[in-house]
This record gives structure tokens, sequence and C-alpha cells, in this order.
């Protein structure tokens, strides 16, 4: 018995000294780590970039793989409806866009014009512009009343088109003319 006893303390010993011998080593002061290359959903930075200090948040939906994509800003206010949509129609910072974002908008629905009635925001939309090569309908909807009712003051986005609802497609593809939440198009919402 006595030589498996001493067998076992040599073995632990010999496991401690190894699980010790894996660990990190300390350090005196904290140094910068650059991650190692691959695919990953974002990059962080130390100190907030000027678009990141603002004293309320913004949230509008981008596209990255036929998908929508909520992004917060920081912003010094609360925006108008207008200035929203001027946000969201501008498309993705440049930082935003080496992460893959990109818009529906353009083309599609870039010539859009929304005011809030009775909770609701009512976009009218103009005829998209000619040979853009969009065929993305669906995501710029979904943009659009993603964006619109991510906001406290808005409870549904309809479409008009002169006057007339416009019947607009829904992620199931089925084309209405009703109030759209962002439930409409919660299969195509990706986390960040």
């Amino acid at each position: 018995m006595t030589n498996a006893r001493a067998a076992r303390t040599v073995l632990a010993a010999a496991l401690l000294t190894l699980i010790a011998a894996c660990g990190v080593p300390a350090e005196d002061r904290p140094r910068t780590v650059t991650p190692p290359p691959g695919p990953f959903p974002h990059t962080a930075t130390a100190a907030p970039t000027a678009a990141e200090t603002g004293a309320v948040t913004e949230m509008l939906y981008f596209t990255r793989d036929d998908r929508l994509v909520p992004v917060i800003r920081r912003i010094d206010q609360v925006p108008t409806l207008d200035a929203l949509l001027q946000d969201l129609v501008a498309g993705p910072t440049p930082a935003e866009r080496d992460d893959g974002l990109t818009s529906a908008l353009p083309g599609a629905l870039s010539n859009a014009v929304v005011e809030l009635v009775d909770g609701r925001a009512r976009v009218t939309v103009g005829p998209a512009a000619a040979d853009t090569g969009r065929s993305d309908e669906l995501l710029a909807y979904g943009q659009l009343v993603c964006t619109l009712t991510a906001r406290t003051d808005v409870e549904a986005v309809f479409f008009v088109r002169d006057g007339v609802p416009l019947r607009v497609p829904r992620a199931d593809l089925s084309l209405s003319s009703d109030p759209l939440t962002a439930a409409d198009y919660a299969v195509l919402i990706s986390p960040r």
C-alpha cells in the first residue's frame, strides 16, 4: 500500500505541475492584444469613436447576407422621423461597411417621405429609380419598418403611393397593405 500511495502522490504532483505550466503568465502592466485573423462578428475598440459618444441612441436596421441587422448609434439628440429616415437612407458608416453591412434602400425606397399619424408612421413612397439593379425590396421595406418601429412613438408602419395604400412584401413573402411591425420581419432579423 505504501508504494501505491507514493505513486499516487507522485502522479498528483506531476499533474499539478502540468496544470500550472498551462496557465497564462502574469504581467506587471496591461498590454494590447491583437486578435488572431479570422471571421469575427465585429471588432471592439478601446475607446469610443465620436459617433459612439452621443447622449441618446438611434437604432437603424441595415442588411448583411439577406438578413436585417440592428445597429445602434450614439447621437446628440433624439432624431425626428425625417432625420432618422435620412440616416437610414445615407447607409452604413465606413466602419459598419467594413463589418459587412449594406443597405437595400438606395434605388428601392430612397425617395420615401415619412410622417407620424396617430402613432403610426405613414411612409409615402415614390417610384423606384430606374436601372438601379436592385431586387431586394423585401429587405428595403424590412429596414424601414424595423427602424421606424424601434422608436417608442411608432406602433406600426404603413405605406402609400399617390395617396393609395401600397401592398408591400412581408418576410413570409405575402403582400400586405395593413400596418406592419418588426414582428412581420422577425425571421429576417439577425443578431449583430
